[in-house]
């Protein structure tokens, strides 16, 4: 059973679409009746023919200062190299001082693609968790407390102050698609972020989620779910899956630990797997029947924050959302 409201979200998709193209989707989406719009963060793009990449950071502020109402947030930064906590921390904070209440912050132990072609070590998983977990450390603090001293084993502090510290509480969600990040969620975040392949696991997640929360004297039923569904829309099944060709990288496996950071490479990777494999992963939907399904299955397995990432005909799709889709959920499931 559900404990928190739930809401619905668009995805931000800057691998396919220029920070220009996206502030138009928003629009779009804010007047379809969507809550939230995530977007990824990254260096390189997970794929290379006819992608983009602006700066997460930049296009949420942008965002949110010309379309109203909508929460914004990277799903995920990674506190890895390239980002020192203290400048998420600041950062964010700064945002929340002009747009109080609309932005929440999804952290992850992150991809080689947006570190090694910075000069950056591509570190073992391990060692990612623990930074990740300093890091959430680090930015509560910084926005909390003043002139902060901190010694972790990868980040510290001395004697640093924020300035400008948020006007409101704003949510870091963990993503977690295996039992140590699972532990690491219930020890610390406000959310649990996962994605549609994950769901096969996801009961086992989710119950050292609760463990862990409840051993650290915190109440489970308080942490947000959210679940990114991967969706290909188009008139037909094949001409929907086709737009989710470019995605394949994301088929190979252990992806996220391989060190690879060329979209280049990744591309060409992922082009081995056939249309077969993808649609085990992208659904192919051409109705709101089949959308409307997608998401009431992931409400089942207990998930309040179901996030659309479309690809394909994505006008299309906002729009049958906005006139068929959610009106039907969020009467049913929001409460409204």
């Amino acid at each position: 059973m559900n404990m928190q409201p739930i809401e619905f979200g668009y995805r931000a998709e800057q691998e396919g679409h220029q920070p220009s193209v996206l502030l138009g989707l928003a629009r779009l989406a804010q007047q379809a009746g969507f809550r939230f719009m995530p977007i990824s963060d990254h260096f390189h793009p997970w794929f290379h023919t006819g992608a983009a990449g602006g700066f997460a950071w930049a296009w949420i502020s942008a965002a949110a200062a010309s379309v109203p109402d909508l929460r914004f947030g990277p799903l995920d930064a990674a506190p890895i190299g390239r980002y020192h906590p203290a400048v998420i921390a600041q950062s964010f904070a700064t945002m929340d001082e002009m747009f109080p209440g609309r932005f929440f912050l999804g952290l992850g132990t992150g991809e080689a693609m947006n570190e090694v072609p910075l000069g950056y070590p591509w570190p073992e998983f391990e060692e990612r968790l623990e930074r990740l977990k300093e890091a959430v450390e680090v930015i509560r603090l910084l926005w909390s407390k003043d002139f902060v001293t901190y010694k972790g084993k990868y980040y510290s502090l001395n004697g640093a102050n924020l300035y400008t510290k948020p006007r409101t509480n704003i949510p870091i969600y963990l993503a977690a698609n295996g039992p140590r990040a699972a532990a690491l969620v219930g020890q610390c975040a406000d959310g649990y972020v996962t994605i549609t392949p994950t769901l096969v696991r996801y009961k086992k997640l989710w119950s050292i989620i609760e463990r862990t929360a409840r051993e650290n004297g915190r109440d489970p039923a308080k942490i947000r779910k959210h679940i990114e569904l991967f969706l290909a829309y188009g008139k037909d099944h094949d001409t929907a899956l086709a737009a989710a060709r470019k995605w394949k990288s994301g088929l190979i496996p252990a992806v996220f630990d391989s060190g690879i950071y060329d979209p280049r490479e990744l591309e060409a990777r992922g082009n081995k797997y056939s249309d077969l494999e993808l649609g085990e992963v992208w659904t192919a939907i051409t109705d709101k029947e089949e959308m409307i399904k997608k998401a009431e299955d992931a409400i089942a397995h207990g998930f309040d924050e179901i996030e659309f990432h479309c690809v394909g005909s994505e006008e299309e799709f906002i729009a049958l959302c906005k006139k068929e889709v959610l009106p039907y959920l969020v009467s049913e499931y929001s409460g409204s």
